[in-house]
């Protein structure tokens, strides 16, 4: 089992910066790809970014490939989210999630922080 649990949630102003965090506890953390998504009201969770287990590897949605940022501290069981330039379509609750490889399903997740941009 692993334990997720995200913070750094708030309200920004557009154009504003956030930076989420996702603490994991529970079995070994660097074995685990991580990922982001994220749910708007009224649509379908969606894929944000995800990061290999030593962080060499990361994918991001076009839609925040050049704002967001996505990076792993195994020391500290954390992987991180940097939100820059952030618009009102980014509002969504934001989830961490951890899988065994990039070709597996994600078996984690956590409760989730919601992040409101403010136009």
């Amino acid at each position: 089992q692993v334990q997720l649990v995200e913070s750094g949630g708030g309200l920004v102003q557009a154009g504003g910066s956030l930076r989420l965090s996702c603490a994991a506890s529970g079995r070994t953390f660097n074995n685990y790809v991580m990922g982001w998504f994220r749910q708007a009201p009224g649509k379908e969770r969606e894929f944000v970014a995800s990061i290999s287990w030593s962080g060499g590897t990361a994918y991001r949605a076009d839609s925040v490939k050049s704002r967001f940022t996505i990076s792993r501290d195994n020391a500290k069981n954390t992987v991180y989210l940097q939100m820059n330039g952030l618009k009102p379509e980014d509002t969504a609750v934001y989830y961490c999630a951890a899988r065994a490889n990039f070709k597996t399903l994600y078996e984690y997740w956590g409760q989730g922080t919601q992040v409101t941009v403010s136009s």
